[in-house]
């Protein structure tokens, strides 16, 4: 069976992480989407509310699963039998961080590859940053999030989106 990981932040889960999540459905028996338990990080979202979220939006994808972690990565990985990691490209930015990243994983479990999958061009501007920062200010999300997820911006943000 191959597996593969996915893991991020998801704060929130955005279209662009969709899109990657979608593609590698198709790439792996079964993909395990992972919540990262960044104690660095000021989360919008608790991990469990951030898992919630992932679930109801994925739930068309039999093959797609919803988990957390807190650690490396490349462990994780290795600990759920996957053959890879997965991670998603925006821009030739994102490229130099994930490249060292996926060098010092295979150097740590040589058993555990990294995928790119470039996001569809539509979505390459989007990242739950600026998604956050739009929705704070009062900002339409429309297109840039799933249905739910702008739901629980506003109402996190109590504030009714301007268009």
């Amino acid at each position: 069976m191959r597996i593969g990981v996915y893991p991020g932040s998801f704060d929130p889960v955005t279209n662009g992480h969709l899109d990657v999540i979608e593609r590698a459905a198709n790439l792996f028996d079964e993909v395990i989407v992972s919540v990262s338990r960044n104690t660095v990080k000021n989360p919008l979202f608790t991990v469990r509310q951030r898992e919630q979220m992932l679930r109801e939006v994925l739930h068309p994808y039999y093959n797609v699963l919803v988990d957390s972690f807190e650690g490396l990565t490349v462990n994780f990985a290795k600990q759920k039998g996957a053959q890879a990691i997965i991670r998603g490209l925006r821009a030739i930015s994102d490229f130099e961080n994930e490249f060292m990243m996926a060098l010092t994983n295979k150097k740590l479990v040589p058993t555990v590859d990294t995928i790119f999958l470039m996001t569809r061009a539509e979505y390459s501007f989007i990242s739950s940053s600026a998604v956050k920062e739009v929705a704070m200010f009062g900002g339409c999300v429309k297109g840039l999030v799933p249905p739910l997820v702008e739901e629980k911006l506003i109402g996190k943000y109590k504030v009714q989106p301007k268009i």
